[in-house]
């Protein structure tokens, strides 16, 4: 199933339309929900404050690095220059990762989504498991293990790369400080700089939660994982709206339309959705109902 087969060219050249407007209003969204929720925490700190951070920031976090993905794509923002920019340093560096890195990998996941060597297969090929199985996965992610697992595996790749003394990856390191500096900085300026650690603690723990269940979400116990077709390898999940807020922004549950046309924005990705859906060309693809029905699905009966 392709494109060109299926969408006329108005109705493709709608989907693909960008707008600098909502690219904006995702980016500064995801960030000012950032700053509420760390001012609520600095002003008001307490376990009840503090929770609600646990709870929120990981959906913030998801949404730099879903808008990271979007940018990576070109599809953010109208032009290559704003996408990079923003993709990098908005984006990408604040959540410890790299626009140039992740697009490079994120394009071989594309071309070998479907096939044995799509090189994502190995955060969803075992699944369904235990629930034993499942259980540990979580604890090591809300206790902060697969966190500091992260965090060795980026210090290990900085410092393999420094040994080489690659200007690329000096200039790395030298922006990731950057940029948390700044972040430090703006939050010092509101009289609440202690809580950059909040935004770490949570990186380390609830959000890695989170993009464990958006792996499983996406690609675990589909039809098909090594089916080409993109509606037997790939799953939309059809979550309600507070699931979207917490564990899916930016319409990163989509993930099936943005498999058969990665260039649509996510801001668009709806609207693909409902002129496949209306061509009848989904009638056969299972419906997923919210992340409980996906965690249902990964757990051996």
């Amino acid at each position: 199933m392709k494109p060109t087969e299926v969408l006329t060219t108005e109705q493709r050249d709608a989907v693909l339309q960008r707008s600098d407007l909502k690219a904006w209003t995702a980016v500064m969204g995801a960030w000012m929900l950032t700053l509420t929720t760390l001012l609520l925490v600095g002003h008001f700190p307490g376990i009840a404050t503090l929770a609600l951070a646990w709870i929120v920031l990981p959906g913030r976090q998801l949404s730099l690095a879903v808008l990271m993905h979007e940018a990576g794509h070109g599809s953010l923002f109208k032009t290559r220059a704003l996408n990079r920019w923003v993709g990098q340093w908005l984006c990408a560096l604040p959540v410890l990762s790299d626009f140039d890195a992740y697009a490079r990998g994120h394009r071989a996941h594309h071309r070998l989504a479907g096939t044995a060597e799509d090189p994502d297969l190995p955060n969803y090929h075992a699944y369904p498991i235990s629930k034993a199985s499942l259980k540990r996965k979580w604890f090591r992610d809300l206790t902060g293990q697969t966190g500091f697992k992260v965090l060795q595996a980026l210090a290990r790749g900085t410092a393999s790369q420094m040994s080489r003394e690659t200007p690329t990856s000096n200039r790395l390191v030298y922006r990731q400080v950057m940029v948390h500096g700044v972040f430090i900085g703006v939050l010092a300026a509101l009289g609440i700089g202690w809580t950059w650690f909040v935004w770490v603690f949570t990186f380390l723990t609830s959000y890695m939660w989170v993009v464990r269940l958006r792996q499983l979400g996406e690609h675990a116990v589909v039809p098909d994982l090594y089916d080409p077709d993109v509606r037997a390898n790939t799953r939309t999940v059809e979550a309600p709206i507070w699931q979207r807020f917490l564990v899916a922004p930016n319409n990163v549950n989509y993930h099936l339309e943005h498999h058969f046309m990665a260039g649509v924005p996510c801001y668009n990705l709806p609207k693909l959705r409902s002129l496949l859906k209306g061509q009848g060309l989904l009638d056969n693809v299972p419906s997923v109902a919210g992340y409980g029905q996906v965690l249902k699905m990964a757990v051996l009966r």
